[in-house]
């Protein structure tokens, strides 16, 4: 073994729905920029928040990444965004560098911890995601079924609800990228509509 490799620290990636660094484990992503591949982790249902995105006709420099949803908050609370200021604000179990969610990030949680067993929606780009590890294809009507995890299913404690939340990536100075949590629509609303938003944190693997 080389010193290069014996100075990477191993890393035991947990399993899908797994408690893990203030949350629960939802899956890889790779910045297409650079190649390196993040652990994401989604925050419990208690610390969901509601806002809006930004200020309507707006763009914001540096909110655009479709990976990075801790650089994209950071662009949008120092454009004055108030959701954004308040997940940063956030300490979960020690940990308080939680972010809105990118939007390949963002299509993860859907992708693993789908809450009900409504049909998926399987229009447009719903499931498309070229920076997750693997590949994420187009939804079906079937797949992703309902999570396994009882806790994230309908009813249960950490449920996401099935309504629209946002994500931290920008589509334009109006619209924000956006996910339904009922069928998995992928779209974007005007960013002074008031969606919710479960925040994430992510840990770099390699």
């Amino acid at each position: 073994m080389t010193a290069a490799a014996k100075a990477v620290p191993a890393v035991n990636i947990p399993e899908i729905g797994q408690p893990f660094g203030g949350g629960f484990f939802s899956g890889i992503t790779r910045d297409p920029d650079t190649g390196k591949r993040y652990l994401n982790i989604t925050a419990g249902a208690a610390h969901e928040l509601v806002g809006a995105w930004g200020e309507y006709g707006e763009k914001i420099e540096g909110a655009d990444s479709f990976t990075n949803s801790l650089a994209n908050t950071v662009a949008m609370a120092a454009a004055g965004s108030e959701l954004a200021q308040k997940v940063l604000a956030l300490d979960i179990g020690g940990f308080t560098d939680w972010a809105i969610p990118a939007r390949d990030v963002q299509e993860l949680q859907y992708r693993h911890f789908k809450p009900t067993t409504e049909e998926n929606w399987a229009g447009r780009r719903d499931g498309d995601n070229p920076n997750s590890d693997p590949v994420g294809l187009l939804y079906s009507e079937e797949s992703p079924a309902q999570t396994t995890l009882t806790a994230f299913q309908a009813g249960g404690a950490e449920a996401f609800r099935d309504t629209w939340y946002w994500s931290s990536s920008q589509r334009s100075a109006y619209y924000a990228f956006s996910l339904h949590f009922e069928g998995g629509t992928q779209g974007s609303f005007g960013k002074s509509y008031e969606l919710r938003v479960r925040p994430v944190r992510s840990e770099l693997i390699d």
